[in-house]
């Protein structure tokens, strides 16, 4: 499966949740133009499990979905152990597992990638439960059912990374501003939208 295709399936089930995204799944949902009641995890990298928790907690009526890159994760650990014991009811908690830190731009390997089962480290941090799917059509069938089980709920998908575009022969430039800014510009949208709903 493709992070477009997965991401797509997350926002066509998503109803009213809100949606808290990092790295390549935060560039996907900018090219579905998914803009509303969302939070993105940048420069946060590995925070989207607890900026979903802490949404979750403040406003348990509405529901929080996570999608997290697996090298993110591997950043902050703990952050399962922190969602698991709080006992979000309405949370999912979606893992991209692409093997790669940075998909789409330099590619570098994710450590452990292939080697390590994060559903099982999902289901032994206390997750309500956890587990991975490699087709599309699959996720597309479960999701709705898994948005609606009592949570937290843990999601890896198997997904194919996207091609480097940056290398020696041509660098990465340096991330726009705006990158570093639209963490702070989408909370003050959300918290607008919290406000009146």
């Amino acid at each position: 499966m493709r992070i477009g295709e997965a991401c797509h399936v997350v926002a066509q089930a998503r109803g009213d949740r809100v949606i808290v995204a990092t790295m390549g799944a935060m560039f996907a949902f900018d090219a579905l133009n998914v803009t509303e009641r969302r939070l993105s995890s940048v420069p946060l990298m590995g925070g989207a499990a607890s900026l979903g928790l802490g949404l979750a907690l403040a406003r348990p009526d509405t529901g929080v979905i996570v999608v997290d890159g697996d090298a993110s994760l591997l950043m902050q650990l703990g952050g399962l152990v922190t969602v698991a014991e709080a006992k979000p009811e309405r949370y999912v908690h979606i893992v991209i597992e692409n093997g790669v830190q940075f998909a789409g731009a330099s590619n570098l390997p994710t450590p452990g990638a292939g080697q390590v089962d994060v559903p099982a480290m999902a289901r032994a941090a206390g997750y309500a439960s956890a587990q991975r799917f490699d087709n599309v059509a699959a996720f597309a069938d479960a999701l709705p059912g898994l948005l609606e089980t009592r949570g937290p709920v843990f999601i890896a998908l198997a997904v194919e990374p996207e091609p480097s575009r940056f290398g020696p022969a041509m660098p990465q430039p340096e991330m726009p501003d705006r990158q570093f800014q639209r963490m702070g510009l989408e909370a003050e949208q959300l918290g607008v939208w919290y406000a009146t709903h």
